[in-house]
């Protein structure tokens, strides 16, 4: 599957987090990741950013597209992590 996820947490847990993501998916910009995932892999990755954050006042946010078919992405301005992939 597919996910986009980002994240809003206290900058004292951003490091653990962002350190986190990039071992599952690729890094877009500020507090966003997307990437191909297992099932397994993704309840991986949110068990240990359930460890990591603070639920009271963290947020981390995943979008799961089964398919792709009718997706496309789209960057305006500067693609702060250019790749040839398509939503």
């Amino acid at each position: 599957m597919f996910v986009i996820l980002v994240y809003d947490v206290e900058e004292k847990r951003v490091a653990k987090v962002l350190k986190k993501c990039r071992e599952y998916l690729t890094w877009v910009q500020n507090s966003v990741f997307e990437g191909d995932i297992t099932e397994a892999n993704l309840k991986k990755l949110q068990m240990e950013l359930n460890r990591i954050i603070k639920r009271e006042v963290d947020s981390v946010i995943i979008y799961k597209f089964n398919s792709l078919k009718y997706s496309s992405r789209e960057v305006m301005g500067l693609d702060k992590n250019p790749q040839n992939l398509i939503l």
